[in-house]
């Protein structure tokens, strides 16, 4: 299974990302967003694997947050996701998902939800043998 990983060129956690995937031998496709915005298809995938919907994937800090200066409590999802390919700059980055799993931002702990179950398990017991030893 493909981990797609959207990037943007300035960002030195999708870097992080990319780098941690190429470590690990997970197969991605990176999509930088500035040259290829995400579709309507992929941003709906998005959404149904956040908790919080928008508030997973918005960056309020973003520069076009700031000015598109909208309500954004009282957008439709299809006014968000409008805005979203128009404006693929509001996202947060790195995000990286595949049908079941999404992240959003680089975090070590947590990327490791993208390795396979048996390297995991692996590295678990490895660990447990490790903590034994002190």
């Amino acid at each position: 299974m493909t981990v797609t990983l959207y990037t943007s060129p300035s960002c030195t956690s999708c870097r992080k990302a990319k780098t941690w995937f190429l470590a690990h031998d997970i197969d991605f496709a990176e999509q930088n967003i500035f040259v290829k915005a995400p579709s309507v298809k992929q941003i709906k995938l998005i959404l149904q694997l956040t908790e919080n919907g928008t508030e997973d994937i918005i960056s309020t800090r973003s520069k076009e947050y700031q000015q598109l200066d909208l309500d954004w409590d009282n957008l439709s999802v299809g006014q968000l996701i409008t805005l979203i390919t128009e404006h693929p700059g509001l996202l947060r980055r790195p995000i990286m998902f595949d049908d079941r799993r999404l992240q959003v931002g680089f975090n070590d702990d947590e990327i490791r939800r993208f390795l396979p179950r048996e390297t995991r398990t692996r590295e678990l017991e490895a660990a447990k043998r490790r903590a034994n030893m002190v």
